[in-house]
């Protein structure tokens, strides 16, 4: 039986005085496989048949989902093949296959591998546990904000980096009535471009932040945020390294580039209408080679 670290809220005083209000840090980093990942990819598992599992499993990630899948797949004695891509981490598909699964890189970039997915599926029937679009899954991912909220009930606004969409819609889910704002990186706004056509597109990617590098949302995050209203933010590379820095500095996580995200953007006063609030900011993984992070470190 695979179970959940209970993560710790960290009260930051430094993050808070940045924007006039109290900053609360829900460390996800220190979760299982080193990103709050495992919450929805356990759930799932634990919903499949003996038959289904018999099966084995599929999906495609950029890293954090894949290790958390291999992760619980390993545990359980099933069967798990990982879809990546050329340029995704070598540090994140060393820990997928670190915990038994088998990893595919043939794709060129992120959005082949989704096509990758489907062809790989189809050949070898095996069920595919999506890293966003699944019910399941974001349920699974849920169980982040009622913990932040059994913690802190007086969090008033949850700040939270994007990719797919799978993470933003689990914490509105989780959180009714809560403001929920997701941050984007500039050079990787799926949900942004989804939320202005009004159904999921593919978008290049090209951020540091790897873990946000989703090329596209699917139709139930995207449905799950407008009925939630959930507000979208951008920020620029150089602020998620700013963000980066922060953390490690001042709040002493080593975080990677995409769990840095939200926190860039309060330190760069991107959302608005917080002062004199309490907010929690997801810092959802730490899952970073010392390469990357030694460089962001050490600019100025």
């Amino acid at each position: 039986m695979t179970t959940l670290h209970r993560t710790p809220l960290l009260r930051s005083a430094t993050l808070g005085a940045a924007f006039g209000g109290t900053a609360l840090l829900k460390a996800e980093l220190f979760q299982k496989t080193g990103s709050f990942k495992p919450r929805g990819m356990l759930a799932k598992l634990a919903s499949l048949s003996p038959e289904e599992k018999e099966r084995g499993v599929i999906t495609v990630s950029a890293g954090n989902a894949a290790a958390a899948l291999a992760y619980g797949c390993g545990v359980e004695g099933v069967d798990c093949l990982v879809v990546m891509w050329q340029g995704s981490s070598d540090l994140k598909a060393a820990a997928v296959s670190g915990y038994g699964a088998t990893v595919d890189r043939e794709a060129p970039g992120p959005a082949e591998a989704f096509a990758r997915l489907e062809e790989l599926q189809a050949a070898t029937g095996r069920v595919l546990v999506h890293p966003f679009d699944d019910p399941v899954v974001i349920e699974g991912h849920s169980s982040l904000s009622r913990e932040i909220l059994e913690d802190a009930p007086e969090t008033e606004a949850i700040v939270v980096g994007v990719g797919g969409g799978g993470l933003v819609s689990g914490v509105a889910v989780g959180a009714p009535g809560v403001r929920v704002v997701g941050v984007e990186p500039e050079g990787s706004r799926a949900l942004h471009a989804a939320f202005e056509v009004g159904n999921p597109v593919f978008v290049p990617t090209e951020s540091v932040a790897d873990a946000l590098n989703a090329p596209t949302t699917a139709e139930l995050p995207l449905r799950i945020c407008q009925q939630h209203d959930v507000e979208l933010v951008l920020v620029s590379d150089e602020e998620i390294k700013a963000g980066l820095r922060f953390l490690y500095a001042r709040a002493k996580l080593a975080a990677e580039p995409g769990a840095a995200a939200a926190v860039g953007a309060l330190l760069a006063g991107k959302v608005p209408a917080i002062e004199s609030k309490t907010v929690a900011v997801v810092v959802s993984g730490g899952n970073v080679s010392p390469e990357t992070a030694a460089a962001i470190l050490r600019e100025e």
